[in-house]
């Protein structure tokens, strides 16, 4: 899960404004005193956060942060009308990027938005952006829009679809120290929403502050029959007491491609006599908060371990042996797992 993003941290220009009637809106002559002011404001910035972007609007690649706009007529910009997901770049290779294009292209059917290239273009574009961009460690996201054209509900005015992604340069590691969380007060997205990854995220926005508003790292949903659902943007996980991997069933949350993986790998456990089980069942708030282990699994953690929830301590408050041995194994298939999990960037 992000914490966040370098560019909200910067203050990259300061605007104060007094009475409202004193205050002139500066009205740009041409467009290279603009990108003049654009690179200007970026050039403040010590480390470029965004090393390379795609835009089918611009038909290619830029590595220029002052271009990395979006048409403000896109309707993925002002109705919501998109879909996205993400890959993690690390030590030069791209993780797990085919699983999460096939969800990508799932969601933008589910929301009704064509893709302006076939899958294998997608996955190519991709595979270049990240080259472009020269890193190493990050994430790779990329979003499906219904397209600019103009500003009405509808998207019949969109000549064609949009896609976009951007390489963020960023830390990934293993995380090791456990974290604070609470119930979440926020109202869940329905199963159609939530189970689509498109960008309508104001519900996990809300939910996320209100976890920061109350000192915790993020929050859980509990879905209106009282079944755990998911954190704002990652899966949870439980160990019982019975030493068995529990994953709540995604009827109504997104199946997420790393807790999916994980699935897949902690048999390995059980295997070593270390699980009893795992499996992914309904969960009630009395089972999960009795568990033994907690965490949070997503794809920049890939496991956050949970130690505290509603200010009570989840088993004896510490991160637990099983989380941490499930974490080793998700974090070694990251970084010498099979072919089919691990795409190497041919780094130009």
């Amino acid at each position: 899960m992000e914490k966040s993003s370098s560019s909200c941290d910067q203050k990259l220009d300061t605007l104060e404004v007094g009475n409202g009637s004193d205050f002139k809106v500066h009205i740009f002559s041409s467009s290279s005193e603009l990108l003049e002011n654009l690179h200007k404001k970026w050039s403040s910035v010590k480390k470029q956060p965004y090393p390379a972007m795609y835009s089918s609007v611009f038909g290619g690649i830029i590595l220029d942060p002052a271009m990395m706009v979006l048409p403000i007529d896109d309707h993925m910009v002002h109705r919501g009308h998109g879909v996205f997901d993400t890959a993690i770049i690390l030590d030069g290779y791209l993780y797990e990027l085919d699983v999460h294009l096939e969800r990508f292209l799932r969601s933008a059917s589910e929301a009704k938005i064509s893709s302006p290239f076939p899958r294998s273009v997608l996955r190519s574009i991709l595979v270049q952006l990240s080259a472009a961009s020269q890193c190493k460690k990050g994430t790779l996201r990329y979003w499906l829009s219904a397209g600019p054209g103009d500003f009405l509900l509808s998207p019949a005015g969109c000549t064609t679809s949009a896609f976009y992604a951007v390489v963020i340069d960023d830390d990934i590691s293993q995380h090791k120290d456990g974290v604070k969380v609470i119930t979440s007060t926020v109202p869940m997205k329905s199963p159609q929403f939530a189970t689509m990854k498109n960008v309508n995220y104001l519900p996990n926005v809300l939910s996320q502050m209100e976890a920061e508003e109350k000192g915790s790292f993020a929050s859980i949903w509990v879905d209106d029959e009282g079944y755990i659902a998911e954190g704002p943007n990652v899966n949870v996980a439980f160990i019982n007491h019975d030493k068995e991997l529990l994953i709540p069933s995604f009827d109504k949350i997104l199946s997420g491609c790393t807790v999916k993986r994980l699935l897949a790998l902690a048999p390995k456990l059980v295997e070593q006599g270390h699980l009893k089980a795992v499996r992914t069942t309904n969960i009630t708030v009395e089972e999960a908060k009795g568990a033994a282990e907690m965490m949070f699994v997503g794809s920049t953690l890939p496991i956050l371990p949970i130690i505290t929830w509603d200010e009570q301590p989840i088993g004896d408050g510490k991160v637990g042996e099983l989380t941490m041995a499930l974490s080793d194994l998700l974090w070694d298939d990251m970084l010498a797992g099979p072919e089919t999990q691990r795409l190497p960037v041919p780094h130009v």
